[in-house]
């Protein structure tokens, strides 16, 4: 079977300049429209200030309501092949719908990254706060073992959510091997159900600059992504004022997307602490500065940031938190601490030295080629899909627990989201 039709249910519209996600469901959107397919991209939010131009891409969009039988009515009428679902929340408000009026389209899941278990390491860092004063060191918080963190998951509201979403859907699109193999081992969720998908990027055409052309350092993140605003605090309080003691001349510049007023209000030049908000250009940025900072205390997935730094050639200066999705193993292209004193110290380093910073730089365009380039991944992508469309009810039927999931959590769903909807319209 060759796709024809394919639709896109959105948690947002695209915005590629502003977050991995958005980079990454373009990169899906490309492998799917190189194909011939027709794709159709819709989505219930509000359309924000840098969405990407889905038209000149010849993908059609459709904005659509939560909760409203209008939906029955589109998709029937569209009949798509396929759906992808952007995040679990969409799968469950639509998931029943498309299920009913489209039973043959093969769904699939775009998980980002694992939401819960994001969820879990920030509880666990409030823990961590809530017991120490210490904002220096980190390490046990970075030592959590799979067990621990299924632990602090398993019993969450939002980890029965996703993973239910998973068994759910046909294939879920998986960005981090780490969260596969929680998945797999911890969560029992088959191996047949899940694809490795990371960022899919090709390295500039552009020479990256050397070592004596760059300056300062970068932070960028969008600032509606609690794990980078929760960076940048760390960042301001303890790791920057390390740095500077030792570099009192260098700046830091942090860019990110829907800068809010409680990141403006922490820009001081005195001090080197530059908040300059939206990057037009990520890589333009990120390329002219020596050193990247993503000191991550907590988070899930591949950080997009970091990925942009290895794109420009840029060494970084992490946790393991950050590097955990990255692919890299032992081999970082900068350094990993486990404190503000750890993280500080290999910035310095990284800043002066010149030969470990080059030695850093070449291994940026080592992983790339290695892990991210579009090619292999997009091809595997694909066959998959058709894999899956030749053989769906024989894969449906060896995943009985998604079965079991969608009978009665798409029941209740459903008519809980047609009482919203009577609710609604009687008012």
């Amino acid at each position: 079977m060759s796709f024809q039709r394919v639709l896109v249910i959105g948690y947002v519209w695209p915005e590629p300049t502003s977050s991995a996600a958005g980079g990454h469901m373009m990169q899906l959107l490309q492998c799917f429209t190189t194909q011939g397919w027709h794709v159709t991209f819709a989505s219930p939010a509000r359309v924000g200030e840098h969405k990407a131009d889905l038209a000149a891409l010849g993908i059609a969009e459709r904005a659509i309501e939560l909760n409203d039988d209008s939906f029955d009515r589109f998709v029937a009428e569209l009949q798509p092949d396929m759906v992808l679902f952007d995040r679990f929340m969409m799968e469950e408000q639509f998931g029943w719908r498309v299920e009913q009026h489209c039973p043959q389209a093969v769904r699939v899941l775009e998980t980002c990254d694992l939401q819960s278990l994001r969820d879990a390491r920030q509880g666990l860092l409030k823990q961590r706060l809530h017991a120490s004063d210490d904002e220096n060191d980190f390490s046990a918080l970075f030592a959590e073992a799979p067990d621990t963190l299924y632990a602090h998951m398993s019993d969450a509201d939002i980890t029965q959510r996703e993973v239910a979403a998973i068994f759910r859907c046909d294939l879920s699109l998986m960005i981090s091997p780490f969260e596969t193999q929680l998945l797999t081992e911890r969560f029992g969720v088959p191996a047949s159900l899940l694809h490795d998908c990371p960022l899919m990027v090709e390295p500039p055409a552009t020479a990256a600059l050397t070592f004596e052309q760059r300056a300062h350092f970068v932070c960028i993140g969008n600032f509606r992504h609690a794990p980078n605003w929760d960076a940048v605090l760390w960042l301001k309080q303890q790791v920057w004022p390390r740095i500077r003691k030792q570099l009192p001349r260098a700046q830091l510049h942090v860019h990110g997307a829907y800068t809010p007023p409680k990141a403006t209000a922490l820009h001081n030049p005195a001090q080197g602490f530059l908040v300059k908000g939206w990057a037009v250009d990520a890589l333009q940025v990120v390329g002219q500065a020596r050193v990247a900072l993503a000191p991550l205390r907590f988070g899930a997935g591949i950080k997009g940031k970091l990925l942009d730094a290895m794109l420009c050639g840029t060494p970084s200066v992490t946790t393991p938190t950050g590097a955990e999705g990255m692919r890299t193993g032992e081999r970082w292209p900068g350094r990993i601490g486990h404190s503000a004193d750890e993280l500080a110290q290999a910035a310095v380093e990284l800043y002066e030295n010149a030969d470990q910073w080059q030695a850093a730089h070449e291994q940026c365009h080592e992983h790339l080629g290695a892990q991210y380039a579009t090619e292999p991944h997009a091809q595997a992508l694909i066959l998959r899909l058709q894999q899956l469309s030749q053989s769906l009810a024989q894969h449906r039927r060896a995943n009985f627990t998604g079965s079991m999931l969608r009978h009665h959590l798409h029941k209740s769903t459903k008519y809980f989201s047609q009482w919203i909807q009577s609710k609604n319209q009687s008012v």
